[in-house]
C-alpha cells in the first residue's frame, strides 16, 4: 500500500477529521539516462562556477534572489522558512463555494484525502454533505515546505484535494488576440452550424478513461524490451510491500454538537500537531546515517573505473 505524504487533520468550523495525505496522480513516463557513447559511462551533471568553471560543494550553494540582472540578495534557511505557514499537515477549509464556479484552468494536481483509522465518521459526513448540497471547500495546505491553494471535493467514496493554481498564475485568453465577435462575422452560416452541432451528436459517446491510453509509451516500452532481449540482458524488479502508519484516534465525538458550535460561533479550532517520538527520531536518525548518498556512490564508482582498465590492458 502507498505510504501517505503526511499524516494530519481535516478541518472545517469546529471539526477536526484525522486524515492522511495520499498522492492522487501515477506517472508512467519512461525516463531516460545520458551515456557517453564511447564507453556507455553515465553522464552526470555538476554544479560549475559560472566563472572559475570549478565544481561547487552543496555546502557552499547558497539561495538567492536575482532583483536585477547580475545583481542578487541570497536568502538564508530562516528566511524562506519564515514565509510557509504554520499550519503543516492541516487541510483547514475556509470557505465552500459551487463546484461549478471554478474553472478547469484553475486545477493542477490531484490529491486523495484518506480517513485515518476510526475517523471514518466526519470524513463521511463532509463526503455526503458536499455532494448533497454541490458545494466545493476552498483550503489551504502545506505540501512539504510550500502553501498551496486547494479544493476540497468529493468523488464517489473518495475526498479530493486538488492544488489550484492562483489568478496571477493563469494567463489571460485575451492577450492572444482570440476571435471575439459573433459566428456571422466570420461568415459562418446557421446551417453550418447546425451541421457541426449533427456531428457532434453522432459521435457523442460516454467517458471512460480505460478506453483511452498512451500509445507512445506502450510502443517505446516494447522497443525497449525488444532491446533487451537483443542483449540478453535480465532485470529484476523488488517489490518490496511498504508499512503504512495508521494516524489512529480513539476519541468519541459529537459531531451534531460541533456542528450547532461551529454556526452559532463562526470560529475554527486549530488542528492539534501530533509530537514525534523518541523512537521515531531515532530510527530516523539511524536510517540517515547509514544510508549513503547517491553521489558519495556515483564518486566511488568512477574512481574505480580507471584502476580496472589499467589491470586488463
Amino acid at each position: 500500500m502507498a505510504r501517505p505524504i503526511w499524516t494530519g487533520t481535516l478541518s472545517f468550523g469546529l471539526l477536526n477529521v484525522p486524515i492522511r495525505l495520499m498522492t492522487g496522480e501515477r506517472r508512467s513516463d519512461i525516463h531516460f539516462r545520458m551515456l557517453d557513447q564511447r564507453d556507455n559511462t553515465p553522464v552526470r551533471y555538476e554544479r560549475v562556477n559560472a566563472e572559475t568553471g570549478e565544481e561547487v560543494p552543496w555546502k557552499d550553494i547558497v539561495k538567492a534572489f536575482e532583483y536585477q540582472k547580475g545583481n542578487y540578495v541570497v536568502l538564508e534557511e530562516d528566511d524562506i522558512k519564515s514565509a510557509a505557514s504554520d499550519a503543516h499537515e492541516t487541510v483547514e477549509i475556509d470557505s465552500f463555494v459551487d463546484a461549478a464556479a471554478i474553472p478547469p484552468a484553475y486545477f493542477e494536481k490531484p490529491y486523495i484525502l484518506a480517513p485515518a483509522k476510526k475517523a471514518e465518521k466526519g470524513y463521511v459526513l463532509l463526503r455526503e454533505t458536499l455532494k448533497k448540497t454541490g458545494k466545493v471547500g476552498i483550503a489551504r495546505v502545506v505540501i512539504r515546505t510550500r502553501e498551496y491553494l486547494a479544493a476540497v471535493m468529493p468523488e464517489g467514496d473518495a475526498l479530493l484535494l486538488n492544488i489550484l493554481r492562483y489568478e496571477a498564475e493563469l494567463v489571460d485568453p485575451g492577450e492572444y488576440g482570440l476571435p471575439g465577435k459573433e459566428a456571422s462575422a466570420y461568415r459562418i452560416t446557421p446551417k453550418e452550424i447546425q451541421m457541426a452541432a449533427d456531428l457532434v451528436k453522432s459521435m457523442a459517446g460516454t467517458w471512460k478513461p480505460a478506453d483511452y491510453r498512451d500509445d507512445f509509451r506502450d510502443k517505446l516500452r516494447k522497443v525497449i524490451e525488444k532491446r533487451l532481449k537483443s542483449k540478453g540482458v535480465t532485470t529484476a524488479v523488488d517489490d518490496d510491500d511498504e508499512h503504512v502508519p495508521e494516524h489512529a484516534t480513539t476519541n468519541v465525538v459529537d459531531f451534531m454538537a460541533l456542528l450547532k458550535k461551529s454556526i452559532g460561533a463562526k470560529k475554527r479550532t486549530p488542528a492539534k500537531k501530533a509530537p514525534a517520538t523518541k523512537k521515531a527520531a531515532a530510527t530516523k536518525k539511524a536510517a540517515t546515517k547509514k544510508a549513503p548518498s547517491k553521489k558519495t556512490a556515483a564518486r566511488k564508482a568512477a574512481a574505480k573505473k580507471p584502476a580496472a582498465r589499467k589491470r586488463r590492458a
